[in-house]
This record gives C-alpha cells, structure tokens and sequence, in this order.
C-alpha cells in the first residue's frame, strides 16, 4: 500500500485526501476554513500567508489521525493546489512582508495598463508573453507593491504564489514550476521560460526574486523532518511540485490528454482543455496557461459564479434545497429576467470596473424564484462567453466534466447542460484538485524512485471516475431559448460597459 496525500488551498478553506494508489480509495479528509482580510478598500483582496500555513498543518493532523500507524509510514508523497495568481512577498530571511493580494483583487487596473504600455502595446504583449496584462494576474501585482508600498518593495527577495509558499512551509526550499507560474503574466508560455520583457517592465532585479523554473514531474523537496515527527510520516515523504488549483484541478478531473474539457462552479468559474501545445488567444480572453503535467492548458475564468447564487440565496433566506425547487418551478429564461453577474468586476471577458445588472424586470418576473433561476442563469451564460471563444480557437466540447458547488446540483447541471449545448457530467471524488495533487505526487514519486516511464495519464486512468447518476443531456428546446439569452447577455455587457468605466471614474 502506498499512500499519497493531495491538498487544496482554496480562497475559503484548505482541503486534503489521503489516496491508497493501490485501491484508488480515499482513506482520510479533511478541512479546514481561512477568511478573507475585511476592511480593506473596494477592488482589494488579501489573505494572510499565515493562515494557509496554519491551515494545511491543521488539515495533515487531521488526516494523520484517521490513520493508523502503519499507513501513515506509508505516506510517500504530498501534492500541494493552491489558488492561482496570488502575490506572496518574502523578505531574504523567508518572512511574509504583507499579506498577499488575491487572484480576486483587481486594484491593479493602473499597473496593468501601465505595463501594457511599457511593452508596447496589448499586442506586443501577447508577442511577447502569449498572455496579456490582466489585474487578477501577478505580475501587476508585485507592480501595485513598488508603485504603492515602495518600503515593503525594497525588502522584497523572494516572489512564490501561494501553492509555492505552501511548499516553503513544507520543505523550506523556493520552487515554482511551469504551471502556476504561467499564471503571473511573467512567463513567455510558448517557451516555457521567464520573459525578460516582462520581467524588465517592473524592476531589472526581479529576476533574482524569482525561482528558477522547474518542470511539473520535479519534487519541490522532502518535508521538513520536524513536521514529518509531527504528523507520523516517514522521513523520505516527497512534496512534488504541484500546481495552480486549475492544473491540479485538470488532473483530478482526468484532463491530462486533448478531448476532455473541464468546468468548475465555484466561488469562480473555469472551463480548461488540456492541450499538446500553446493556444494563444489573439483577443488575449482565454488565458494561455501550461499545464502541470508538461503541456498546456488553455482556459477561461469567470470571477462570479456561486458567490452570485450564494448572494441571491441569502437575500431570500433559503436553504440550498428551497433554491433548487425556487430554480426548478421557474421556465428557463426566467420569464425574461437576465443576470449580468460581475458583481466582482469580471476577467473573461475583461471588465474590472463592471458591476451586476438585472435586466428585463417586470411585475410577473419580481419574485424569489426568478431572481434565483437568474442567477443560475446568468452565471452559466457568463461562462459560456468564454466556451464559445475556446471553440473558435479550435478547443471544441463534445462532453463537460463540471467540478465544485454548482455541480452538486441536478438542476444547475441541467441549466449547465442547455447553455453548454453538450452533456454534461459530474466525478465520483468532487475535491478534484485535491485528487489531482495526490496523483501528481505519485507520479513525481514513481519517476524519482527510478520509474521513469510512468504517465500520469495513465495514473489518472485508473484512479479518476464519472458519476454517470449525474450524467446530463441538452434539452433542445431549452438550448436554443439559451443561445437567444446568450445573445442578449453579450449585448448587455458590451452595452454597458462606458457606463461602469464611468462610473468608477466618479
């Protein structure tokens, strides 16, 4: 029996699985909640660093004592996800110099601009990176830090996002491989290599406060012999490179080879395709990301997605049961009630000054059930923006894997499966970038133990599963109402977008 441990740090709690790779049953969960600094002005989201440390010990004690003693000795390695794009500034002794900025904050409009411009230009940046300047991005980010915070910028040493950083609690080394790290803007993701140009348009020394690059099949280290004491592991358990929870999330979800497309419902929405080689977006909308298996990862993401369910839900105090049977009483169009649903702003398509809308009200519509169905509306049809644009790129669906709180729902997947206009389908194990932390730590364990012709492809063959009971079909009638809807969001949005930049300019 070899056991290995897969952990998500999310943006609202950390969660773990220990896998027995043998049987593909999960042994042990748990989790543990991390809040969002509050008081801090419109457009800035921060955690403390601390807190996921604090968190990810607090999940693996929690894990060690489902286990016996002898499985724990068995635990050989430790697979690290953890929420793309976020800032963690370290000083040269290794020390969190402010809490990080998050993939959600978008305070960072004015940098993003400024560096497009010290490139020359949105298309040069694409030339150049494959990916175009957006706030949710890093590299505006550190940016913001010596435009904003010049003192705590001159004691900055050391740049990790925060799966990295989680890897540095775990084995005191600075790593970051090409995953993750093509989710700064600093990366050029057709070679796979930091962009000078990028990197020379925030600070000529920054290259020194980067880790060099690894490749994805690399360990970050060994874990450090003190906490391996504390939890009851070995003194050999690996801790492998992980990846942004995206990645992490492809390879849980069996998203390791062209064909297979991914979508989550959470906080966020993402919908990714693993491909052979880059897909740059010459729009710069769908991001050009690698993958954390050796490819690339072409992906779309969407900031408001069940924090929009979740809002109309606590308007109307319903439970998540109520929600449904509000959502399913209600015809699909909602009775002419559409959502615009950047209520954090959006990334894809790019509008960080938007705001939510609610279009077409009228005294038939004004209820708590067409609110709701709105909601779940408007939130697919957002993502879907972004599917469509994947497929003119050439990454078509012929089947969705859906992932996180909106696929627990038969409904919303029925809403998913009408917008989409393909099936769509659920996993058996939903903590998907948890599991796919625990097989990217075997593979990187088989690989180092002299296995070298291991795939992960083939690990996550075996191990990923559908929950064909969740197994969905497109209604025909309803899918077409959809593309009408989707129309009319898209119109929406360009519409309105003068007024958003004018209204954050007042």
């Amino acid at each position: 029996m070899s056991l290995y441990i897969g952990i998500d740090s999310g943006t609202q709690s950390t969660k773990g699985i220990a896998l027995d790779l043998d049987s593909g049953a999960v042994l042990a969960e748990a989790r543990a909640p991390h809040a969002l600094i509050t008081g801090l002005p419109a457009g800035h989201m921060e955690q403390h660093p601390q807190d996921w440390a604090a968190a990810l010990d607090h999940v693996l004690e929690g894990m060690s004592a489902q286990l016996t003693a002898d499985q724990r000795t068995r635990v050989r390695g430790i697979g690290i996800s953890g929420q793309q794009h976020g800032f963690v500034p370290l000083d040269a002794g290794g020390a969190v110099i402010r809490p990080a900025k998050l993939w959600c904050d978008t305070s960072t409009a004015r940098e993003c601009d400024l560096l497009t411009k010290k490139l020359g230009g949105a298309k040069a940046v694409l030339r150049k990176t494959g990916l175009p300047f957006l706030p949710g991005y890093t590299a505006p980010k550190i940016f913001w830090l010596k435009r904003h915070e010049p003192r705590n910028y001159r004691r900055l040493r050391h740049v990790l996002l925060p799966h990295d950083y989680l890897n540095f609690h775990l084995t005191g080394n600075y790593f970051m491989e090409h995953g993750d790290a093509s989710g700064t803007a600093l990366m050029d993701v057709r070679r796979r290599a930091w962009s000078p140009a990028a990197i020379a348009a925030i600070d000529k020394n920054l290259a020194d406060f980067l880790p060099p690059l690894s490749a994805s099949h690399e360990a970050a280290g060994v874990l450090r012999p003190e906490l391996a004491r504390r939890f009851g592991f070995s003194s050999d358990v690996i801790v492998s490179a992980g990846g942004g929870d995206n990645m992490m999330g492809a390879i849980g979800t069996g998203n390791v080879a062209p064909g297979v497309v991914t979508a989550s419902f959470g906080t966020s929405g993402t919908i990714y395709a693993r491909a052979a080689k880059p897909v740059v977006d010459p729009d710069g909308e769908i991001a050009a990301f690698c993958s954390s298996d050796g490819g690339w990862l072409p992906l779309l993401c969407t900031m408001n997605v069940t924090t929009v369910t979740e809002h109309v839900r606590a308007l109307f105090n319903q439970d998540h049961a109520a929600m449904d049977r509000a959502v399913a009483g209600t015809r699909p169009g909602a009775d002419g009630l559409l959502l615009l649903p950047y209520l954090a702003g959006e990334r894809t398509p790019n509008v960080p000054d938007g705001a939510g809308v609610l279009f077409g009200l009228n005294a038939a519509n004004f209820s708590a059930s067409h609110f709701a169905r709105a909601a779940m509306e408007g939130a697919t049809l957002g993502m879907n923006y972004g599917l469509r644009r994947l497929a003119a790129l050439g990454v078509k669906a012929r089947e969705i894997r859906v992932t996180g709180g909106g696929a627990k729902t038969a409904v919303w997947r029925q809403i998913m499966a009408d917008v989409f206009g393909v099936p769509v389908v659920a996993m058996k194990e939903d903590e998907g970038a948890a599991l796919g932390g625990a097989l990217q730590a075997a593979w990187c364990h088989a690989i180092r133990e002299g296995r070298i012709k291991t795939k992960l492809s083939d690990l996550a063959a075996r191990i990923v599963a559908v929950d064909e009971t969740t197994r969905t079909l497109p209604d025909k009638k309803h899918a077409a109402r959809y593309r009408k809807l989707q129309t009319l969001q898209d119109q929406l949005g360009a519409a309105m977008r003068p007024l958003f930049t004018a209204r954050a300019v007042g």
